[in-house]
């Protein structure tokens, strides 16, 4: 079985939307390891978004109580994440892992969420149509890249600019699973449905 990080060129650029719609389509698993703030958990919304879902929704390693970057929510809360006290989740199913923001938000003086990708995960990059979005795109891909890890695929969510998916196709050579059109509400159905659309490029990486 596969498992799969998705990042974020930023924050609220629909990391937890793509999760859901990735979960739902390989009837996988779902992780994710660190989540700030616990009034509204990316776990309780995959919850809501996948009723019924054969798949594990496996607990965080780390519950900080502060909707902030990582690093500073775990200040506040007294801690610190050290990154060997993270185990993944044992299991036999498609694993969908989740981080927290985008590649270089922190987790303490030294480690990112790009630490937390393993030499065997298909990582998916979440897009979003903001000014700006193609210079942000690109250098994710290039952090990467810096690391010695492979960008499987690109989603990109609600991008209206015309041109902005060939460029991006076109100078990082990473190729495009599919693109989320903007919905002013998320419901079940509509996961369901890029489910199908996507599943047989989320096979095929």
């Amino acid at each position: 079985m596969n498992s799969y990080f998705i990042t974020g060129i930023g924050t609220d650029v629909g990391k937890t939307v793509v999760a859901a719609i990735i979960t739902k389509a390989l009837e996988a698993d779902y992780w994710k390891p660190i989540q700030s703030g616990l009034d509204e958990t990316d776990k309780g919304t995959m919850s809501a978004l996948l009723p019924n879902h054969s798949g594990t929704f496996h607990k965080e390693a780390y519950r900080l109580k502060t909707p902030m970057s990582p690093h500073k929510a775990a200040e506040i809360d007294g801690v610190t994440i050290d990154l060997t006290m993270i185990s993944r989740p044992q299991t036999k199913n498609h694993l969908v892992v989740e981080g927290a923001g985008g590649l270089l938000v922190p987790l303490n003086d030294e480690n990112t969420i790009a630490d937390l990708i393993a030499s065997t995960d298909k990582v998916i990059l979440v897009s979003a149509g903001y000014l700006g979005s193609i210079n942000h795109t690109l250098m994710s891909v290039e952090c990467l890249k810096s690391r010695g890890i492979t960008c499987a695929g690109i989603i990109y969510n609600h991008v209206e600019l015309d041109g902005t998916i060939e460029i991006i196709e076109q100078m990082t050579g990473v190729p495009t699973i599919g693109h989320i059109e903007k919905h002013d509400v998320i419901t079940p159905e509509l996961i369901a449905h890029y489910a199908t659309t996507f599943k047989e490029k989320l096979l095929a990486l």
